[in-house]
């Protein structure tokens, strides 16, 4: 496995990204209707697109098999393919976001446990948590930072 960050984002990598941002949401969002998904997919490729730094991480064969955006010291996103899940790629990532991009701040669905978890297991806490995601939705987030005491990473 390969951690790449990536600057040039041709079409091809966007779509290989939604398809994978799809698997992933598909098997761990089980808040999310069929249809909240599909809307949602419509907007991944341009936040894919903007979002400032975008780290792909790449199988053996050359395909990304998990990615995260990341905008400033914030985590916008860590997505990891649905058959990709529970091998340590998230963990991966995190840590490089930590070490390589100065992590310390993001944002979880509260109704997403497992997500919630593994960044508590990586050493971020919740500081604030508000009723709706960020297109007014009734999706709680939870706000987290990096626990000052487990940035040793």
């Amino acid at each position: 496995m390969k951690i790449l960050e990536i600057g040039e984002r041709p079409p091809a990598l966007i779509q290989q990204l939604v398809e994978l941002w799809e698997s992933s949401v598909r098997a761990t969002h089980h808040f999310l209707t069929d249809g909240e998904i599909e809307a949602i997919k419509t907007y991944v490729p341009q936040a894919l697109e903007q979002v400032p730094k975008l780290v792909v991480a790449e199988g053996e064969n050359g395909s990304p098999t998990a990615f995260m955006g990341i905008d400033g010291r914030t985590l916008e996103m860590l997505f990891v393919a649905e058959e990709e899940r529970g091998k340590g790629l998230g963990k991966k990532l995190i840590e490089y976001g930590i070490s390589a991009c100065s992590v310390r701040k993001l944002a979880v669905n509260e109704q997403n446990p497992l997500a919630k978890g593994f960044y508590e297991h990586m050493g971020f806490r919740a500081y604030k948590r508000t009723e709706r995601d960020g297109q007014g939705n009734p999706y709680p987030l939870l706000y987290m930072k990096l626990d000052g005491r487990a940035a040793k990473i």
